[in-house]
């Protein structure tokens, strides 16, 4: 039976159980695998890596592995030297996503901060790696499995649990900071806004609501009208807390 010895980098070792956290591993095989489906097989899935360099040299996805090979995997935040291989496709142009079902209130906060995110609790795997592939979206998952289908080159699996951290998270692993355009999106659908006249949806309002305001948007795709109510400043807040973390 045959030998390969892998070193995983950095956060990398996040998806590694403990006992394989900053060691060694010896990996026994008998077929001849990819390096690709060889690194997926211990969780970690292909959107995280960044290059891997075997026998002191760099190489591509495709390469198989042989007897007594050397392994070191770095993931994306690994800085590259001039004979690396970068594994990464090219980023997209314009920043959009694509969330799985888990991320919902994630969802709802990059869309507040305006950024172009799909999300339904009716998206499928094989639909949610079709959106990403065919329209060069970032999908954002909690899923490892769902980053390892092989249509899927734009993607990152988030670790945080709480919604507040998820966002923050993103931000900074995107470095979304400097593009965050607020209360331009709609939270409920994610169409953009534009601004109306009050005469123009006055009979859709409460009737507090027409007595005290007088700035209104309404979404262009659902129609959904917003004002700055009473929750306009714990949403400020919330923007403010998220960018006074950069």
């Amino acid at each position: 039976m045959a030998v390969a010895y892998f070193c995983f980098n950095a956060e990398l070792n996040y998806f590694l159980p403990k006992h394989q956290k900053q060691v060694k591993i010896s990996h026994y095989f008998e077929e001849r695998n990819s390096i690709k489906d060889t690194i997926e097989s211990f969780g970690i899935p292909h959107t995280e890596v960044n290059s891997i360099e075997v026998n002191g040299e760099y190489v591509n996805f495709s390469y198989i592995i042989q007897d007594e090979d050397n392994i070191n995997v770095y993931p994306i935040s690994a800085s590259l030297n001039t004979s690396s291989i970068s594994l990464r496709p090219k980023a997209p142009s314009v920043i959009r996503f694509v969330l799985d079902v888990h991320l919902g209130k994630l969802a709802t906060s990059l869309r507040l901060l305006g950024f172009d995110t799909l999300y339904s609790n009716d998206y499928g795997d094989e639909e949610l790696a079709q959106i990403s592939s065919n329209q060069e979206r970032i999908l954002l998952t909690r899923d490892k499995g769902l980053l390892m289908r092989s249509l899927v080159t734009h993607g990152y699996y988030v670790r945080n649990t709480q919604p507040q951290q998820q966002i923050l998270e993103v931000m900074q692993r995107f470095d979304l900071f400097t593009v965050v355009s607020p209360f331009k999106r709609c939270l409920r659908c994610n169409g953009l806004l534009v601004s109306v006249d009050k005469e123009s949806v006055i009979d859709q309002l409460p009737a507090n609501i027409e007595l005290q305001i007088n700035e209104f948007h309404r979404c262009q795709d659902c129609t959904q009208i917003y004002w700055k109510g009473s929750h306009y400043t714990r949403l400020q807040n919330f923007i403010a807390e998220i960018m006074g973390r950069e």
